[in-house]
C-alpha cells in the first residue's frame, strides 16, 4: 500500500506486528506490578484514545524514594461537532468525579478529555464511556481524529446539515478492527470468523494523524487552514450547494528544526455535498500511501504535499476520483471563534456560550463548574454543544428553561460572558502542558491565568480591552492550541521561558512570525507593553491587531509555511 523504498520507522513496524491495534495491552492492564504499561502498548493506546502520563510535579521526589513515576492515563473522547446529550454529560460527569480528577476539559478539538485515570481504573473508565454511547475509537493515533465542525446546528436547516455531513465523514473513517470492542468491553472472539482487515487503512494505518475540519462562513470557528483536510461550506441562497476543499494544514514543529514547520491548507477547487465522502477518502488515501514511513517528523501530509507538490496531488487526486474538482467558489471570512454569551435562534430558542478558560469544567473556590453543569443538564432538554475554542454552548433552551438555568448559573457562581469581559480572555486558547504532558517544556494552563491579568491592565489603558485579540498559549511547539494562528502565542522553550510569535490572521488566514526567543513572562509583557500602545494610538479603524503588526513591519506577513523560518 505504501509507495516508499525506505525502511519502515519503528512505529510503523510496531503497528504492522500489532495484530491490528491489539499487542499485549491486555496483559499490560493486567500487570499489578506497575501503574504502567509496556512501551509499545503505550503508542498502541492512542489508538484506543488513551495517553501514557505522569505528575512531572512529582516525579523528582519519587525519582529520589526509588519509586517509578506516578503513572496515570489521559481519555479522550471522539465526538464529532462535540455534540452532548444532558444524558451523557451526566454520565460524563459521574466517571470524572469516580476515576479520574474531577474535572472534564474541554480540548482544542471539540471533544472531551479526562485526566488522572490510573492503569486499574481505565477499563472501567472507558467502558462507562461506551455506555453513554460515547466512545474513544481514533481519538488519538495514527488514524482520523475526530471531526470538527461549527459549533451549533440549529443555527440554521444549513447549518444542521454541515453537521449531518461532518457525521458521515467521522463513521467512514472509523478503524474496522474488533481490538477496542474486545479490549475494553469483553467482546469475545468467534472462531470462524473471516480473517480480519483494514480495508481502507490496511495493517499501519496511516503515517502520523489526520484532521478533518468544516467550517461554516463568515465564521471560521474550528480555524479550517489548520487541518489536513479543511471543508468550506459554500452556501447560495440559503442552500448548501457543496464545499470548498483546502488540503494540507498542519500545526506542529520542533524547535530549532527549520525542516519542521506549521503550514496554511491551500484551497484546490470545489466538491458537492455528494462527492465528499469520495474525495476525503481519495485525499486520505494519497496520504496512506505516499506519507513518509521511515521518519515521524516528516509523516504529516503538509510535508507530503510540499515535497511533491500541489500541482502532483491534483493529478494523483484527479486520477483516483475519475473527475477533476470544480473551480473554488467565493466566500469570506470575517469572524473567528466563538460568539459568547446568550443568542436567540429564527425559532425562537436561546443558545449560551459558556467562555471556559482552557476548557478546564472544575469545582474551585471561585466557581462551581463541575457541579453547577451537572445541575443544568438535571434540567435541560436541548443539548450541550463543545467548541474548538474550549468552550461550552447549553444549545436549544426554551424561554422556560431559560430562566431557570440563569437562576443555576448565579447560584453556582459560573460567569456569563458581558460587555465587561476582555476580548483577549474570551478568546485565549491554552493546551495542558505541566504537570501531565511529557513533552510540555513549559507551562500553559496554569501560566495562562496570571499572563492574562497583566495584559488586560495594559489593554485597558491602550483603550483595547473589548478589542478581540487571539492569544494562544503552549507548553512545546507541537501545536495543540493552535498556537502559529495567534495573533499573541507564547511556545513553550524551557521551564519559565516562551518563544513569543505575532502577527497571525485575524481569521486565521495568515501564520504569525517569530519575535523573540526564550523569553520570561516579565521580558513578554516588557515587549507587549509598547506594541499594545502603539496599536491603541495608531491602528486603522477596525483594524486587527495581527494585521496593524504587519503593517508597521513589526513582523513580517506569512502566509505559506515553508517561509515560516525564514529571516
Amino acid at each position: 500500500m505504501t509507495n516508499t523504498t525506505s525502511p519502515l520507522s519503528e512505529d510503523e513496524a510496531l503497528k504492522q506486528r500489532s495484530r491490528y491495534l491489539r499487542g499485549s495491552i491486555v496483559e499490560s492492564l493486567a500487570d499489578a506490578a506497575t501503574g504502567a504499561v509496556a512501551a509499545d502498548d503505550a503508542k498502541l493506546l492512542k489508538f484506543h484514545g488513551s495517553y501514557q502520563q505522569d505528575d512531572r510535579d512529582l516525579r523528582n521526589e519519587r525519582q529520589r524514594q526509588k519509586l517509578e513515576p506516578l503513572h496515570s492515563f489521559l481519555i479522550r473522547l471522539r465526538m464529532t461537532g462535540g455534540v452532548c446529550t444532558p444524558e451523557q454529560w451526566l454520565q460524563l460527569d459521574k466517571l470524572a468525579r469516580k476515576y479520574a480528577n474531577a474535572s472534564l476539559r474541554i480540548t482544542t478539538r471539540q471533544t472531551f478529555q479526562f485526566h488522572g485515570v490510573y492503569k486499574r481504573n481505565l477499563k472501567a473508565t472507558i467502558a462507562g464511556i461506551n455506555h453513554a454511547l460515547l466512545n474513544t475509537i481514533g481519538a488519538c493515533g495514527d488514524i482520523n481524529r475526530n471531526v470538527v465542525c461549527h459549533n451549533n446546528p440549529y443555527l440554521s436547516p444549513v447549518h444542521q446539515e454541515v453537521y449531518d455531513w461532518s457525521r458521515r465523514l467521522s463513521d467512514l473513517f472509523l478503524p474496522k478492527t474488533r481490538a477496542y470492542y474486545e479490549i475494553w468491553l469483553d467482546e469475545k472472539q468467534i472462531a470462524g470468523t473471516p480473517p480480519e482487515e483494514e480495508p481502507f487503512y490496511g495493517k499501519t494505518f496511516l503515517p502520523r494523524k489526520f484532521k478533518i475540519g468544516v467550517a461554516v462562513p463568515p465564521y471560521n470557528d474550528i480555524d479550517v487552514f489548520a487541518q489536513d483536510l479543511g471543508l468550506i461550506a459554500i452556501v447560495e441562497q440559503d442552500a448548501l450547494v457543496g464545499f470548498n476543499v483546502s488540503v494540507g494544514g498542519g500545526m506542529g514543529m520542533t524547535h530549532s528544526d527549520t525542516s519542521t514547520y506549521p503550514r496554511l491548507g491551500e484551497v484546490v477547487g470545489f466538491c458537492l455535498p455528494e462527492q465528499v465522502l469520495a474525495v476525503a477518502e481519495q485525499i486520505i488515501g494519497i496520504q496512506r500511501d505516499f506519507g513518509d514511513r521511515s521518519v515521524r517528523k516528516h509523516a504529516r501530509f503538509k510535508y507530503t504535499l510540499d515535497d511533491r507538490g500541489i500541482a502532483w496531488f491534483k493529478g494523483e487526486l484527479d486520477t483516483r476520483l475519475g473527475y477533476t474538482l470544480e473551480p473554488a467558489r467565493p466566500y469570506v471570512f470575517t469572524e473567528s471563534g466563538d460568539r459568547a454569551g446568550w443568542v436567540k435562534d429564527k425559532q425562537g430558542q436561546w443558545h449560551l456560550t459558556l467562555s471556559i478558560l482552557s476548557g478546564r469544567i472544575k469545582d474551585t473556590e471561585e466557581t462551581a463548574w463541575l457541579t453547577g453543569l451537572r445541575k443544568i443538564a438535571k434540567i435541560h432538554e436541548g443539548d450541550f454543544r463543545l467548541t474548538a475554542s474550549q468552550n461550552l454552548i447549553i444549545a436549544n433552551v426554551s424561554k422556560h428553561k431559560k430562566s431557570k438555568i440563569q437562576a443555576l448559573l448565579k447560584e453556582y457562581r459560573i460567569p456569563v460572558p458581558d460587555d465587561h469581559w476582555s476580548g483577549i480572555r474570551l478568546h485565549a486558547l491554552s493546551c495542558v502542558a505541566l504537570p501531565t504532558c511529557g513533552l510540555a517544556m513549559a507551562e500553559s494552563e496554569r501560566s495562562l491565568p496570571g499572563l492574562l491579568d497583566r495584559l488586560e491592565p495594559i489593554l485597558k489603558q491602550a483603550g483595547m480591552d473589548r478589542q478581540t485579540i487571539h492569544l494562544r498559549v503552549t507548553g512545546c511547539p507541537n501545536g495543540c492550541a493552535r498556537p502559529y494562528l495567534g495573533e499573541i502565542a507564547l511556545v513553550g522553550k524551557s521551564p519559565g521561558r516562551y518563544n513569543l510569535y505575532l502577527g497571525a490572521g485575524f481569521t486565521g488566514e495568515r501564520l504569525n512570525k517569530l519575535y523573540k526567543e526564550s523569553l520570561t513572562e516579565d521580558e513578554i509583557i516588557a515587549e507587549l507593553k509598547p506594541l499594545i500602545e502603539h496599536y491603541g494610538k495608531d491602528r486603522l479603524d477596525g483594524e486587527p491587531f495581527g494585521d496593524f503588526l504587519i503593517r508597521q513591519k513589526i513582523v513580517p506577513e506569512v502566509k505559506f509555511g515553508r517561509e515560516f523560518h525564514a529571516l
